[in-house]
């Protein structure tokens, strides 16, 4: 990959998981737990999933940001914007009709997979232990 596309993936895996940990701590602060459960059920599914929903979105959105395990966090991310497209269907194509459109979570689900096939990009962090999980060899 060229710097500019490094300096590309970079960008994009920041955004991202800027966006998966500002929804995470809406959920946490805004909403409460208790709430987006509430919400899930409304929606037809399990209030338990709100759990996991909201530290799966922390946690992934801030291992974006760093740079760890972009590819792998990316696609286990992809069921949480998949159910997100699920619920807003409904309510039409654009995000700020009533309960929201599937404008947003269907942009997000590509950016995500984008995000996926291009990489961590530049300033990403390694695990010492696993070092070889972030980064690929370069092509000769």
């Amino acid at each position: 990959m060229n710097d500019q596309t490094e300096y590309a993936a970079t960008l994009l895996r920041v955004t991202v998981g800027a966006m998966f940990l500002a929804h995470g701590l809406l959920k946490l602060l805004v909403f409460t737990l208790p709430g987006t459960a509430g919400f899930f059920e409304s929606v037809g599914f399990p209030g338990a999933f709100a759990y996991v929903v909201t530290f799966a979105e922390i946690g992934g959105g801030l291992m974006l940001i760093a740079g760890l395990y972009v590819r792998a966090v990316n696609l286990s991310l992809l069921p949480v914007l998949i159910g997100a497209l699920y619920v807003h269907w409904g309510a039409g194509w654009v995000f700020s009709n009533a309960n929201g459109g599937w404008e947003y979570p269907a942009f997000l689900i590509a950016t995500s997979i984008a995000s996926a096939l291009l990489g961590p990009g530049k300033f990403a962090l390694a695990l010492p232990a696993f070092g070889a999980a972030r980064a690929e060899p370069e092509a000769a």
